[in-house]
């Protein structure tokens, strides 16, 4: 490292130590955000590093970041994206590939769902003129109802793509056993759940395919950014390929020849000797995230397992303070078997209270405390689905019951490592106020 490099770096770390102080909390005038960024000088100083080097395309801060992403989750392979959802249309992408024969995706083939969740898990399954089908989910946990998933079941179904719900794992033993004996495939939507255990086992290692999110609000960062995993190394050369423009090449970036095969090979109808970089296996993307997107994620990894247990330790307190309320709420609860690294506490107000919950939100809000509903609600009834029910392009099994009542009666908040004791304390004399 140069000298005027080290200097640039070391008023990088002086700017973050004078910019970035935490100010004193106030209460009532402080916002206490649902979640939010936690970093230090070390994000701030890889992001400056990888600037100075002006590779700006994926180098090697992702080549780093992807490799210890694979290493904590103990998965094969990782690839680095721009953001949650473009790793969740990768990932339905790549069951559709010509090169997985008789189990590829077929346009007309059906896709089991949940409605409770957000868009980006449903838009690949659309785009790819898949059919999601709809299920329940049970209230508590969030998550699919497995006698639902058993019931939506038909001779087109080829796949399943569920959430772990706010980091809380889905029974994963029983949707894994029915996606085995059915023949059918398993994108585990991970993007909430980063550091969540199922069994003493990370979440988004039991599917063939898994995704994550880096967006600010989630257990780690990278700006804009997501991750696509597998243990498959067919899968994962699919979702390279989909990844990178279609191609079959598979050089990193600023790499030629890597399979020594450059100009001696024949694809299709291309004349003999084809440069590979410009032979294209599938109609994909270019859905590469940036070196400084990486640079951020190397140092926010390396802070994962302390962000985890203040997520679990930040839950605990408020689940242990919102016991005295299980008349009025319905509380979280955990799957079996399972470690829930929160991305947040989900409230539900149980039948005949005597409040909406509109009233609680609005009282918290002007109490300067950031709520969020349960993302799209019962997407079905999202204004998006108006003209897709018209066109019959979905299904749904069942009357979705608990949807339609955590669409009206849930909401949640933050407990992400950047919220302090008092904070917690604060959010909870609030819920206290509002009930008394």
């Amino acid at each position: 490292m140069s000298d005027l490099r080290k200097e640039i770096l070391e008023k990088v770390r002086e700017f973050y130590h004078i910019e970035f102080q935490k100010n004193e909390f106030i209460p009532g005038k402080t916002k206490i955000n649902y979640s939010g960024r936690v970093f230090d000088e070390k994000e701030i100083v890889n992001l400056v590093d990888s600037a100075l080097d002006f590779w700006l395309t994926s180098g090697r801060y992702s080549e780093i970041f992807e490799k210890k992403l694979s290493n904590f989750l103990n998965i094969n392979y990782c690839h680095f994206v721009n953001s949650g959802s473009s790793a969740n249309l990768l990932a339905v992408s790549s069951l559709t590939s010509p090169k997985l024969g008789e189990r590829r995706l077929k346009p007309g083939d059906e896709v089991i769902t949940v409605a409770a969740g957000f868009p980006t898990t449903i838009t690949p399954i659309l785009q790819n003129k898949l059919v999601p089908v709809f299920i329940d989910v049970e209230l508590g946990t969030y998550n699919a109802k497995i006698e639902d998933l058993k019931e939506a079941l038909s001779k087109k179904t080829k796949a399943v793509i569920s959430a772990h719900t706010l980091g809380n794992p889905f029974d994963i033993n029983s949707i894994k056993n029915f996606c085995e004996e059915n023949n059918l495939w398993l994108i585990e939507d991970n993007c909430d759940s980063l550091g969540s255990k199922y069994d003493n086992k990370f979440t988004g290692t039991f599917g063939d395919i898994s995704t994550c999110s880096f967006y600010p609000p989630h257990h780690i960062t990278t700006g804009e950014g997501g991750a696509v995993l597998t243990n498959n190394k067919l899968l994962s050369e699919i979702i390279l390929s989909f990844r990178d423009w279609g191609r079959d090449c598979y050089c990193p970036s600023g790499k030629d020849n890597t399979c020594g095969r450059r100009f001696t090979q024949q694809f299709g109808d291309l004349p003999f000797g084809y440069d590979h970089k410009y032979v294209y296996s599938h109609l994909g993307y270019n859905l590469k995230a940036t070196e400084m997107q990486a640079s951020i994620g190397v140092a926010q990894i390396d802070k994962l397992p302390g962000f985890i247990e203040k997520r679990k330790e930040n839950f605990n307190l408020i689940n242990k303070n919102l016991k005295k309320y299980e008349d009025i709420f319905i509380l979280p609860q955990i799957q079996n078997k399972s470690e829930p690294s929160w991305f947040g506490y989900i409230i539900t107000l149980k039948d005949g209270v005597k409040f909406k919950r509109n009233d609680l939100i609005k009282y918290l809000e002007k109490d300067n405390i950031q709520t969020r509903l349960l993302f799209s609600g019962n997407i079905t009834r999202q204004p998006v689905f108006e003209h897709l029910k018209i066109r019959r392009d979905y299904k749904i099994t069942g009357k979705l019951k608990n949807t339609d009542k955590i669409m009206n009666d849930a909401f949640w908040f933050g407990v992400y490592p950047g919220l302090s004791e008092e904070e917690i304390y604060y959010i909870l004399k609030s819920i206290d106020n509002f009930i008394n």
